[in-house]
């Protein structure tokens, strides 16, 4: 008698199952500062990089490939040890470099390969820029997370379940508005919880981390618009269930620079009344 085949776990079972993964240990690093968030986030880099040179050259590394990742490393690693200030101008100049070898190597795409390290680069730099902050900077990397985790799961679940009109339908065809506002009010309910938890007004946390919601889907979005330019659906299959790493950060990538600017405008976001 044939043995039964065994059944494939769900998309969503997989998602569930790499997030216990992956989750607390990027909740330890932000806890616990320096120099291990420093370390994850170099390491995150290198990932995202290598990712986005295959994406663009589809497939080998190539010289430009290598310098991308060694540029996306070397802007972490400045931010880490000298600031966000020095991590930011590594990484324009990696990507000046970067764009000049590509062009030179006749690589198809150069100006896709500078912008994807600058969309890479800098938001690990403003990450660690945010964390530094003993008191606050750890909590602020917390909110970040649970902001666009929430945004992620109402995203993912309400769209599935309500479905309804398209967001996007030519970048992304299964982005729904209902997922778009779903994704919104759990992330709403996360600035509330964090508020609480910080002992801070509830209305400004909640409000942000509604807009930082849309944002994070845009940034979603915005990777999309990537991966149909060149053809691929993820950028990797590292993680199951999401594909690769940049498919899991992208809408953080979009997050980190926009808490970054409303922290230069009004403090930290944390702290607002």
């Amino acid at each position: 008698m044939p043995l039964l085949a065994r059944a494939e776990p769900s998309p969503f079972a997989l998602r569930i199952l790499s997030a216990l993964v992956m989750a607390p240990v990027a909740i330890a690093a932000a806890w616990f500062g320096s120099p291990w968030l420093g370390m994850l986030t170099a390491l995150a880099a290198a990932v995202m990089a290598w990712e986005w040179a295959r994406l663009c050259r589809g497939g080998p590394l190539g010289v430009s490939g290598i310098v991308l990742i060694l540029a996306a490393v070397a802007a972490a690693v400045a931010a880490a040890l000298a600031g966000a200030g020095i991590g930011i101008a590594v990484a324009v100049i990696g990507a000046a470099i970067v764009f000049t070898i590509a062009r030179h190597k006749r690589d198809s795409e150069p100006r896709w390969f500078a912008l994807g390290l600058l969309w890479i680069a800098i938001p690990c730099v403003l990450l660690l820029w945010l964390a530094q902050p003993r008191e606050i900077g750890p909590r602020t990397v917390l909110w970040i997370f649970a902001v666009v985790w929430a945004t992620d799961i109402g995203a993912y679940l309400i769209g599935r379940q309500v479905g309804g009109p398209r967001l996007a339908p030519r970048w992304s065809p299964r982005k729904t508005w209902a997922g778009m506002i779903g994704g919104a009010g759990c992330a709403a309910l996360a600035g509330w919880g964090t508020a609480r938890l910080v002992d801070t007004s509830a209305l400004p946390l909640v409000l942000v981390s509604a807009g930082l919601a849309i944002v994070e889907q845009f940034g979603d979005l915005a990777e999309s618009v990537a991966k149909r330019r060149f053809g691929v659906k993820d950028t990797s299959g590292l993680i199951p269930g999401h594909g690769g790493l940049l498919d899991r950060l992208d809408g953080l990538l979009a997050v980190i620079p926009a808490v970054a600017l409303l922290t230069l405008i009004g403090g930290s976001v944390l702290t607002w009344r």
